[in-house]
């Protein structure tokens, strides 16, 4: 992809505005004579004439034909600068056809000499400069289109040449007739210059161009009112037309401000809209249950009694807290409790309803209930429940209790109020026991346990007796025995094998739970297990031997695989390159290739960074700026180069195109396609250095070739 192309493309962003001219001198302005100086006297004359519209002017003409060797000299007023850089002169002039002037010699023109000369100053005297062509700089011969003849009426050419870099405070034109029969009919001296514009929301002031045809000028750009950066820095470029191209950075209107039609200005939202967020949409109504009655707003406030929870965005309605819970239910089981509930009749308009069980004991005495204390374990659990029903457990006997659902969503916090909730008040039955602490081994024979245990904690009555549930270890059958006292002899059973034991206690409430499980074992007549953990090491250290041949045997096999995949690869391109004539190269796609740095390694050469030196920047491509350098390499005279950056932030997608560029470049080798001298992947920026273009940008090119017989080859 070519730079005058990027250009080209670039260009289609910025609004279309024409050149603007800003004239530095015109002889149509004279209102008396103009009394520019003339060199000799018996040369150019003064005298009124009429310009192509038919209006009165000032004008010079000189027809000294019969006379050989005329060398006649007519310079301007001195024409300030005014800091431009490259100025342009329009010419309007007649000249007549030399073969219609009988009698003359040979050394008749029809063309005349134009010249400038730069002075600090209107210093400039009727010797000085001398009136020769040094120390004037010529800037063309000037030859007309049209020629006329004595029967014909004056045909008036226009011509305009442009000439820079300017560095002094002004100058002056020098206009030379080496013999013609002309006249000078009319001179404006004008530059040319880049109107204020707005692109992307940032207003970019009136910049003159630069000294030359085809360059860049940078012009700053500030955001409009009202309107925030997106990316830095805020440029455009001018170009030697007048024209605008390659914006760089934008700007996008902050929150409470929407693009105007015309899409240059950021104007408020009117009253009853808002715009939450920054960038190019447009103001939207207020949601539900909000308002505004300012300008500018950035989000609606909620009406009284409705709110937006924190997790919110601004765009979303404005909600309200739940009602109670509806139809609370109650089921006492002894010192359990079930409560389930319906939904309640109104949601608040909000989709995150959860219910929270608040539990409190309530004594005899009339006194306030208080919280329930940390025993009381509510299943699932206390807060934030999505379903609606609870289990509640180890609650007191014949105790009266106070329970209240509650209903809240996300904006139950911003309510100064408690949440609306459902109350239901019950009381317990008695309770059965709390499980047995640890069950300890007093005495074991080959076919009998001895067993004790503490009762437990909290009996909630008289124990009537304790159940036994014992098992062999890893069988699913189990067997129970009862005792009176809090000792048990357990026989019947088998020897030298282990067994599962559990211990719960019983009152007229009923069981209670069972002790946690203990490992206890008969006698043991022999060990079978002591074989086994006799083996254990042997078993551990084999296994351990197997699994690092195993990984071993994988690594050797992704080394190979990976080996041979290299070669297929590299014999397969030999193969190809046999079916190719000779010396024509095999062209090879970057992008088949996992990582660009592959690519561009196999195709460019890797440059040093203290090789390059950056000079200037002269322009802007698809992934950064372009610059002119100088590129000096060990063994290689210097030269000047052209180098391309990558931009800062740039995608991973946007890295491999750039490198992929290099790398095609690298596979070309011919004089009408830009040479690649190399790649830098090593720096930041990425860079890519190529042979310099010396006539610059192509469209601009093109444009001061216009007429020329220049042969172009685009490739």
């Amino acid at each position: 992809m070519t730079m005058d192309y990027l250009l080209w493309v670039c260009s289609l962003l910025v609004p279309a505005v024409l050149a603007v001219e800003e004239t530095l001198m015109d002889s149509r302005w004279a209102t008396t004579e103009l009394a520019w100086t003339t060199f000799p006297e018996s040369g150019w004359e003064e005298v009124s004439g009429y310009d192509d519209s038919m209006s009165p002017i000032r004008t010079y003409q000189v027809c000294n034909v019969k006379q050989p060797n005329q060398n006649n000299w007519l310079r301007t007023d001195f024409v300030p600068r005014r800091g431009v850089l490259r100025v342009y002169v329009e010419l309007k002039f007649s000249v007549r056809d030399c073969a219609s002037i009988p009698n003359i010699p040979g050394s008749c023109k029809e063309t005349f000499n134009l010249f400038y000369y730069e002075s600090e100053g209107d210093t400039a005297t009727d010797t000085s400069p001398l009136w020769r062509e040094t120390p004037y700089v010529k800037v063309d011969t000037i030859a007309p289109d049209e020629s006329f003849s004595l029967l014909e009426a004056g045909r008036i050419n226009t011509k305009v040449r442009s000439f820079g870099p300017l560095s002094k405070a002004g100058f002056y034109l020098a206009f030379q007739d080496l013999g013609a029969c002309m006249s000078l009919i009319s001179v404006r001296v004008f530059f040319k210059k880049c109107s204020t514009t707005i692109a992307n929301f940032a207003v970019f002031p009136e910049t003159a161009t630069g000294a030359e045809a085809t360059s860049l000028v940078i012009a700053p750009g500030a955001c409009v009112a009202n309107a925030m950066e997106l990316s830095v820095p805020l440029k455009l470029y001018c170009n030697g037309d007048g024209e605008w191209m390659v914006p760089v950075g934008s700007c996008t209107c902050v929150a409470g401000f929407e693009p105007s039609a015309d899409s240059t200005q950021c104007q408020a939202c009117i009253p009853g809209t808002f715009k939450s967020k920054f960038g190019e949409g447009s103001c939207a109504p207020c949601p539900s249950n909000s308002r505004t009655g300012s300008r500018g707003a950035n989000v609606c406030p909620c009406q009284n009694g409705f709110y937006r929870a924190d997790s919110d965005p601004p765009e979303s309605s404005c909600t309200t807290i739940p009602s109670a819970p509806r139809n609370v239910i109650s089921s006492v089981n002894e010192t359990s409790l079930s409560l389930e509930w319906e939904e309640p009749e109104d949601t608040g308009g909000r989709g995150d309803l959860v219910y929270n069980v608040v539990c409190k004991k309530c004594l005899r005495d009339r006194s306030p209930c208080t919280r329930c204390d940390d025993n009381v374990d509510i299943a699932p659990r206390r807060l934030g429940l999505r379903s609606r029903k609870v289990v509640v457990r180890n609650l007191q006997a014949h105790t009266r209790y106070s329970f209240e659902v509650q209903a809240v969503n996300g904006v139950s916090g911003k309510n100064p109020v408690p949440p609306n909730y459902s109350t239901v008040n019950i009381t317990t039955n008695q309770a059965a026991p709390s499980a047995v602490p640890t069950v300890h081994l007093m005495r074991s024979t080959s076919d009998t346990l001895s067993l004790s245990w503490l009762p437990p904690e909290k009996p909630n009555g008289v124990i009537l007796d304790y159940e036994i549930k014992y098992q062999e270890r890893g069988q699913a059958m189990s067997h129970t025995v009862t005792s009176q006292h809090s000792s048990a002899k357990v026989d019947g059973l088998r020897s030298a094998t282990p067994y599962v034991v559990q211990v719960r206690a019983r009152t007229v409430a009923g069981y209670g739970r069972y002790s946690n499980p203990m490992d206890f074992s008969t006698s043991l007549h022999s060990d079978p297990q002591k074989s086994v953990q006799d083996q254990l090491p042997l078993i551990i250290g084999s296994a351990s031997a197997g699994l690092v041949v195993v990984v071993a045997l994988v690594v050797i096999a992704v080394v190979c695989l990976k080996k041979q995949r290299s070669g297929s690869e590299l014999e397969y391109t030999e193969k190809l390159q046999q079916y190719i004539s000779p010396g024509v190269k095999v062209y090879i796609d970057p992008f088949t290739y996992e990582d660009p740095n592959d690519a561009v390694h196999e195709f460019a050469k890797e440059i040093d960074i203290s090789c390059v030196k950056i000079e200037e920047v002269i322009g802007a491509g698809e992934f950064g700026e372009v610059c002119r350098g100088r590129l000096k390499q060990p063994g290689r005279r210097e030269m000047v180069v052209a180098i391309k950056t990558l931009k800062a932030g740039y995608t991973e997608r946007q890295r491999r195109d750039f490198l992929a560029e290099a790398s095609i470049m690298g596979q070309f080798d011919h004089p009408n396609v830009i040479r690649l001298e190399g790649v830098l992947t090593r720096s930041c920026p990425v860079l890519i250095i190529t042979e310099f273009m010396e006539n610059g940008a192509l469209d601009s090119f093109l444009r001061v070739s216009r007429g020329t017989s220049h042969g172009l080859l685009l490739v």
